[in-house]
């Protein structure tokens, strides 16, 4: 079965370092990845063999690169920039080969000034170091997702890009980086679905508070926290005017826009592309500081719950009342109509008694959605 041709090498390195770690399990990253064991094993035995060179389609890349491996210090400090206009001496530092021997950053800091190489944003020698602190100590235990704007393509007839972006808060591996045509629900299901089936699922997301992440209405569900639910992800919410809730899907915004965005593409097909190696260099390439100089790549592992094909069936308290939800959001109960959340349509929840006589809670798996206040008169 073949690659997908858009990043073939990305894949493959991207496989072959989740295949290769303590207790993986090659079959099913073969299943999620959409490749045979047997040319998974192959890639793997290459690796092994030959490194990273022996990715490569060797009828068409020789093993040995040598304009890629200079032995002289300034020669490979000036094909790094170039390759990485963007990154200042402490990111370059830690890609430098081995032969080159471990200058301080300093050092390539003065190679890049005698030869009049501009760093495009060198705000990176003026910060402080990056606080390396993980709220979550696990990959998958958070996932921040979350629309980066929208822009104008080169061609006007072709709509504007909205890129999505969801990023693991552990290891700042970024999941997902698509470029969408609006920020509905019937497009941003079906690539979240790409990545459950590549990745596996989280144990919570958090994401802003508009649509088509939450719910206009208060205490209410969106279709999306309903879909999520029923897939056994907890959901959770930016603090409004907040953004440094997600902070780091915010700082992953700042290096997309700078390092990316500021381009112009042709069409979403064009702007795709762009993203997708973009996507794979910050993975498997860009040091992060947070992380001590290296990629996210080094820190990110597949989740171990695979993504269900079809939802798994609600399950609810023997005591419990069930009730389907309407098609505009209603239930009915003991003659009354009352609205529960469009996002529910077509859900069952359940009518719970609470400590209060007259008073049941509407539930909707774990979450209580809307209380039903018998004692009250009817509308």
């Amino acid at each position: 079965m073949p690659w997908q041709e858009c990043t073939t090498m990305s894949i493959r390195r991207e496989f072959v370092w989740l295949a290769e770690q303590p207790q993986s399990n090659v079959r099913e990253l073969c299943r999620r990845y959409g490749i045979s064991p047997k040319t998974a094993y192959k890639w793997l035995n290459r690796h092994r063999a030959h490194g990273e060179a022996g990715l490569e389609d060797r009828s068409r890349r020789p093993l040995n690169s040598p304009a890629r491996s200079s032995p002289a210090l300034e020669a490979a400090v000036l094909q790094l920039h170039r390759r990485f206009p963007f990154w200042g001496a402490r990111k370059l530092l830690s890609l430098l080969p081995a032969d080159v021997g471990r200058p301080h950053h300093s050092t390539l800091d003065a190679i890049l000034r005698r030869h009049g190489c501009q760093v495009r944003y060198h705000a990176e020698t003026a910060e402080a170091p990056a606080i390396q602190r993980f709220e979550h100590p696990q990959p998958n235990a958070l996932w921040q997702m979350d629309f980066k704007g929208h822009f104008h393509l080169a061609d006007h007839r072709s709509p504007r890009c909205h890129p999505l972006t969801v990023l693991d808060d552990h290891s700042r591996f970024a999941l997902c980086l698509e470029a969408c045509e609006g920020e509905r629900l019937e497009l941003v299901r079906p690539r979240l679905i790409q990545v459950f089936r590549r990745y596996g699922l989280p144990q919570r997301v958090t994401a802003d508070n508009g649509p088509p992440w939450g719910s206009n209405i208060a205490g209410g569900l969106s279709a999306l926290e309903v879909w999520l639910m029923r897939l056994g992800i907890e959901v959770s919410h930016s603090r409004p005017h907040h953004p440094q809730t997600q902070g780091k899907l915010e700082r992953f915004h700042q290096t997309l826009k700078r390092e990316l965005l500021h381009r112009t593409f042709r069409d979403l097909g064009h702007c795709q592309q762009a993203m997708d190696d973009w996507r794979a260099q910050y993975n498997q390439q860009r040091p992060h500081e947070a992380l001590g100089q290296q990629p996210p790549l080094s820190r990110y592992r597949p989740s171990l719950r695979s993504y269900p094909e079809h939802l798994p069936e609600i399950e609810y308290d023997p005591g419990d009342r069930v009730l389907k939800v309407g098609r505009i959001g209603q239930v009915r109960f003991n003659g009354r109509s009352l609205f529960v959340g469009g996002g529910l349509a077509g859900e069952q929840v359940a009518i719970r008694p609470t400590a209060t006589d007259g008073v049941f809670d509407v539930v909707f798996i774990r979450k209580t959605v809307r209380q039903i206040d018998l004692r009250q008169p009817k509308p």
